[in-house]
């Protein structure tokens, strides 16, 4: 069965960035199970797998822009420790989640500076190109299920 619209696949994968350094790595692990069309990979990741079947290998490099996309500097904002309630001690790199009406924001600490601290809500590979090889591990049918939430169930995947 090819990867198509809706269907389910699973890969293993490596991702390296532009120094060739691993980024991440399914190596030793269950592989990445997702619905194909669903929005749950990269965009140009997504693309590479179109049509693959189990057993096949893969190996792309995907822009920025097709991958976690491009630094908006509009996410990059100025808070106050105080505005950080409960991180005492903070460090650069260290990861936040705010939510505001519903919707949840990550954000990692990039300066600090007294107590005027820079946060940054782009995606930590945002600008960076993306360096995928890998192998398709499995390819199945959805369910209703799946396609009506968006994601894989069960074995691999989201269980509710």
């Amino acid at each position: 069965m090819k990867i198509t619209n809706n269907s389910v696949a699973a890969f293993h994968y490596t991702l390296k960035n532009d120094d060739g350094e691993v980024v991440d790595t399914s190596e030793g692990q269950e592989p990445l199970t997702y619905l194909h069309g669903g929005a749950n990979i990269v965009p140009g990741l997504e693309q590479t797998l179109e049509g693959l079947e189990a057993g096949e290998a893969f190996e792309v490099s995907i822009d920025a822009k097709d991958g976690y996309g491009l630094v908006n500097p509009d996410l990059v904002h100025s808070v106050t420790r105080q505005q950080l309630q409960g991180s005492e001690e903070l460090t650069i790199g260290m990861m936040f989640t705010a939510e505001n009406d519903g919707k949840v924001a990550h954000f990692t600490v990039i300066e600090i500076e007294g107590d005027d601290i820079t946060v940054d809500g782009n995606h930590p590979m945002a600008g960076k190109n993306l360096h995928f090889t890998g192998t398709v591990a499995t390819v199945r049918e959805s369910t209703s299920e799946e396609v009506e939430h968006g994601h894989v169930h069960g074995e691999g995947g989201h269980k509710h």
